[in-house]
Parts: C-alpha cells; structure tokens; sequence
C-alpha cells in the first residue's frame, strides 16, 4: 500500500474561478497575497473571503503555490531505476521492507482500536450490569415493605 494520491484532474471547461485560482497559483504566493489585499481595499468582504481560503487550502502556510505540482512530479521520478543496478536492488529492498514495515505498524494500529474499542465495551457492560443490580436491589426491598 502507498501513500500517494492522485492529483486532482482539472475539469474539462473550467470556469472562471478554476482559471483565476491556476492563474494565481502559477504566479506564486505573492499573487495570492497581493489579491487578497485588493480585495480588502476595494471591498473588505472579497479580502475576507480570500484569506479565509488561503488558510483552508493551506496556501498561506506553504512554501510555495507551485510546489504540491513539483512533488507529485518528483515522486514519479524516485520509482525509476537509475542504471546502477546494485543501487536500484538495494533502493527496491528497502521499499520492499518499509512496505512491509507499514503493513505491519497498520496491523499494529488495528488491532491496538480494536483492542481500545473491546475495553470501553466491556466497560460499558460492566458498569450497565453494576447499574442494574444496583436498580433492581431497592425495588425488591420496597416490595417486601409494600407486602
């Protein structure tokens, strides 16, 4: 199992939102800093809404607008062999381990909430039987005392 995504397709007619946000990307962070002032001079609430959209999609925190495109371009690049063909054997068993490795912590993982979800159940039994016995033991007193 791996860790990569696709990336999101663009759709086939985009729209003028989808075409200012890749025109803005394409310019780098700067663009998107430099709209979002623009939008509070001209009208706050456009501002407000840019910014809000920076932080949502991380663009406010991230190096740069690009740079998710670079990655999942260099990603590809590391499953190629190099021509060294010790390295490229070495390189292919320890992916072949840390696969195997993340497997294995994954299993780790589930059974450590399985685990966690069987103790708060028993738990909750435990104490739903402790509440029921205690409920049923004053009800049996009242009825010899009504007796």
């Amino acid at each position: 199992m791996t860790m990569m995504t696709d990336p999101v397709a663009a759709p086939s007619n985009p729209g003028w939102l989808h075409r200012s946000e890749a025109w803005l990307d394409s310019k780098g962070k700067g663009a998107w800093i430099a709209a979002m002032v623009l939008g509070f001079v001209f009208f706050w609430p456009i501002g407000l809404a840019l910014l809000a959209y920076m932080i949502w999609s991380k663009r406010m925190f991230s190096k740069s607008c690009t740079r998710r495109k670079a990655w999942s371009h260099h990603g590809m690049r590391a499953m190629s062999t190099t021509g060294n063909s010790a390295f490229d054997a070495y390189k292919a068993d320890t992916l072949a381990r840390l696969e195997r490795e993340q497997a294995d912590f994954e299993a780790f993982l589930h059974r450590l909430r399985e685990a966690k979800d069987k103790a708060e159940f028993d738990d909750f039994m435990d104490e739903r039987a402790r509440r029921a016995r205690d409920d049923e033991g004053p009800r049996d007193d009242k009825r010899e005392d009504n007796a």
